[in-house]
């Protein structure tokens, strides 16, 4: 399942459809472009609390991801990533049926 979902955010990336960070992920939910946030599991309590925060004020579904901040950055060529805006109804659908279709450990 981490190999799917990190191969579609790379391409999300690619195409210029995600937000990578939490002032990026803000940003696009404020302006409504945010479909759905992936959050890993790695975040610190402060950085959850506060996404899903915003997530909520702007109706934007938040996912946890089981993959490690340091994969998720790779397969997006940063070093570490633990907050990701989805913004493409295609790429958020994807994803969500990704996570429904695995077990709730991996994501929530």
């Amino acid at each position: 399942m981490n190999d799917k979902l990190l191969s579609l955010l790379g391409i999300a990336k690619r195409a210029g459809r995600l937000s990578i960070g939490f002032d990026a992920a803000a940003a696009s939910m404020k302006k409504g472009e945010s479909r759905l946030v992936v959050l890993s599991q790695e975040l610190s309590d402060r950085s959850k609390r506060s996404v899903s925060a915003l997530a909520e004020q702007y109706g934007v579904e938040c996912i946890y991801s089981g993959c490690p901040m340091e994969e998720t950055g790779h397969a997006l060529g940063r070093k570490q990533t633990g907050i990701v805006s989805v913004n493409d109804n295609g790429f958020a659908l994807k994803i969500r049926a990704l996570c429904t279709q695995n077990s709730q450990e991996e994501c929530i």
